[in-house]
């Protein structure tokens, strides 16, 4: 990276990182660290590795090299430990059961009760979830099944789930993915918010290059599961995503751009 690292400022440090579905890695010996109240945005065109990254990252799948947080090794870590550093919040799935809203957030205590989610629920683990609830402005739906929200609703909700864990770390696969401009925005922002706050970082994962620069301070590029750049935006060579997406990206921008200016 472009930028003078911190030690004590290091919220996440991946070193010599592969990880893939088979024997032949996708994502080939990425290292890569972000530190504390970063909002790092992965791109790069489909196949490029970057969803299989963010799962390497939470160990959703077998990895060789190392991932830590706040220089704590995520290797040998429970299931429930793992998840009190690190979360991943993934885009909208259509699968999902009719839990009310309330329900759905407090699943995301788990990692800190003892017991089941609905059964060893403290009245500290209730404020945290109201106060998210209301962060993320669902709580006057908290009694609503969610297969009765919009997607941008829904959005919400998984984002307080996220929330209520209080990781150090969320990792974003394509958050905003069918969501309309309005509550793309409102997700940004209310993760920007998150990311401020001590001790926090964020890495996500976006297909839109403009809410990808609109959201991040530093973007990493990602071809053929490496890394082709990781910089700040401010220093960030857009001319690097011609080469990468095959085509005249800023030029595209730019002419979009015009019919706005007409």
């Amino acid at each position: 990276m472009d930028f003078e690292r911190k030690e004590e400022m290091c919220m996440l440090e991946v070193t010599h990182l592969s990880c893939g579905y088979t024997d032949v890695p996708v994502v080939k010996d990425v290292s890569f660290y972000v530190e504390e109240g970063q909002r790092l945005c992965v791109l790069g065109p489909n196949g490029c590795g970057k969803t299989t990254l963010l799962r390497g990252l939470v160990g959703l799948l077998p990895v060789t090299g190392s991932v830590k947080v706040q220089g704590i090794d995520l290797e040998g870590l429970s299931a429930r430990e793992k998840s009190r550093r690190i979360a991943l919040m993934s885009q909208l799935s259509t699968t999902y059961f009719a839990y009310t809203v309330y329900e759905t957030v407090m699943l995301g205590r788990y990692v800190h009760q003892k017991r089941s989610a609905f059964f060893g629920e403290t009245e500290e683990d209730r404020r945290i979830v109201r106060e998210n609830l209301e962060r993320v402005g669902m709580f006057q739906w908290k009694d609503r099944p969610i297969t009765e929200l919009s997607g941008g609703q829904l959005q919400r909700v998984f984002l307080a789930r996220v929330f209520v864990q209080e990781p150090q770390v969320i990792l974003l696969d394509e958050p905003t993915n069918h969501l309309d401009l309005k509550y793309q925005l409102e997700l940004i922002e209310m993760m920007k918010e998150w990311a401020g706050e001590e001790q926090r970082c964020v890495v996500g994962v976006m297909h839109d290059i403009n809410l990808a620069l609109s959201f991040a301070d530093h973007i990493l590029l990602m071809e053929d599961g490496a890394i082709a750049a990781c910089e700040s935006v401010k220093d960030f060579d857009l001319s690097l995503l011609n080469s990468i997406y095959k085509m005249d990206v800023c030029g595209f921008m730019q002419e979009s751009l015009q019919r706005w200016r007409q």
